[in-house]
C-alpha cells in the first residue's frame, strides 16, 4: 500500500469485511481484540497518525492528542463519546464522529429484554430449574411484576428512549419521562407525560435510563434517588454505568429500597467478577450488549469508517458531535 496514504489507527481488531470501506483509502494499524487501552504498538505510531477509529473502551485523552500532532479526525464506533476529550479536539480543530441512529432499535430491544427478565425473575427461575428446585407447579413460586397497567419512567427521551417508549406502550404500560426537551409526538401518539425528575422517580414501577453521561448525570442515581423510588420498582440501565452509583445500588437492592435492577452497563466496566452486585439474586447484569446484533455492529463499523474517511479527506463528517469545529 502506498506510503503516501494517510495513517489511521483502529484501536480494536474488527472483522475485515467491516473495514472494507478503508481499502485503498488509508494505511491502518489495528489493535488487539480485547484492548482496554491504546496498545503499545499503536501508541508508538501517534506522532505520524492522521486518524483514529476508536471504541468506547479506549480513552482518547488530551495526553493522546498531544502526542498526535498530525491527527485530523477521531471516529468513535459508538453513539456515546464520553471516552473522548471532545473539547480538546475542538480546540485543536479535530472533528469527532459517532454512530447515531443505527443502534437505536437494537438498544431498545435489549432494554425491553432486561425489563421483562427482571420483571418476571427469569434468571432466578432458570437457575432454580437447572438446580432442581423446580419440584412442582407452585402458585406462589417465582412471582413477578405485570407490565400491563404499570408505569414506565424514562430518564432521557432521545431516540433510544423514544423507541423503548413505543415498545412499552405496546405492552400496555403508561409512559412518563424526564427530559429537558418535550416530545410532543410521543405525547400525542402514546399519551406519554413529561414530568419532573422527582415525579418520575416516585411514580415509576420501572425506571429506565437513557440519558447521556455528562458532568450533570454522573452519579445521578444515588442513595437519595434510590430511596425516593417505590420499594417495588425495578431499575434498568442501558445507558452508561457511571450514571448509577454502584455502592448505593448494592445497598438499595440488598436492603430492599427497590425490588430489582437490570444492568447492561456498569461502573467500572467490565465489572470484576468479585463485585458484590453479582451476589444479589435481584440484580441482572449483562456485558454491555445493547448494540450486539450482527447487523447493528457491522453498520456501526461502516459509519465509523465513513466518518474516518471524511475526516482524512478534509470533508465534513457525516455524523459529527462537535460541528463547531467547522465554524
Amino acid at each position: 500500500m502506498s506510503s503516501h496514504l494517510p495513517l489511521a489507527l483502529i484501536t480494536h481488531t474488527l472483522p475485515e469485511d467491516w473495514l472494507r470501506k478503508l481499502e485503498g483509502q488509508c494505511r491502518i494499524v489495528i489493535g488487539p481484540f480485547d484492548a482496554d487501552r491504546l496498545a503499545p504498538e499503536l501508541e508508538q505510531r501517534l506522532p505520524e497518525v492522521e486518524g483514529i477509529l476508536s471504541l468506547l473502551t479506549i480513552p482518547v485523552s488530551e495526553e493522546v492528542l498531544a502526542r498526535a500532532p498530525l491527527l485530523r479526525v477521531v471516529s468513535n464506533m459508538a453513539v456515546g463519546y464520553d471516552n473522548i476529550a471532545v473539547m480538546a479536539c475542538t480546540r485543536r480543530g479535530i472533528p469527532v464522529g459517532n454512530t447515531p441512529g443505527v443502534l437505536t432499535e437494537g438498544a431498545a430491544d435489549l432494554t425491553m429484554a432486561l425489563l421483562l427478565a427482571a420483571a418476571r425473575k427469569l434468571p432466578q427461575a432458570s437457575q432454580d430449574a437447572r438446580e432442581g428446585r423446580w419440584t412442582t407447579w407452585s402458585p406462589t413460586g417465582w412471582l413477578g411484576a405485570d407490565l400491563n397497567g404499570a408505569t414506565l419512567g424514562i430518564i432521557g427521551m432521545g431516540k433510544i428512549g423514544a423507541a423503548v417508549a413505543r415498545r412499552a406502550a405496546a405492552f400496555g404500560m403508561r409512559i412518563i419521562y424526564s427530559d429537558p426537551n418535550p416530545n410532543p409526538v410521543l405525547e400525542a401518539d402514546l399519551l406519554a407525560m413529561r414530568k419532573s425528575f422527582e415525579e418520575v422517580l416516585t411514580e415509576s414501577d420501572f425506571l429506565s435510563l437513557h440519558c447521556p453521561l455528562t458532568h450533570e448525570t454522573r452519579g445521578l442515581i444515588d442513595a437519595r434517588v434510590l430511596r425516593s423510588m417505590k420499594p417495588t420498582a425495578i431499575l434498568i440501565n442501558a445507558a452508561r454505568g457511571p450514571i448509577v452509583n454502584s455502592q448505593a445500588l448494592y445497598k438499595a437492592l440488598d436492603e430492599g429500597w427497590i425490588a430489582a435492577a437490570a444492568l447492561d452497563v456498569t461502573d467500572p466496566e467490565p465489572l470484576p467478577p468479585t463485585d458484590p452486585l453479582y451476589s444479589l439474586p435481584n440484580c441482572l447484569i449483562v456485558p454491555h450488549i445493547g448494540s450486539a446484533t450482527r447487523r447493528t455492529r457491522r453498520r456501526m463499523a461502516e459509519l465509523a469508517c465513513e466518518n474516518l474517511l471524511a475526516g482524512l479527506r478534509g470533508e465534513r463528517l457525516p455524523y459529527c458531535v462537535n460541528p463547531e469545529v467547522y465554524q
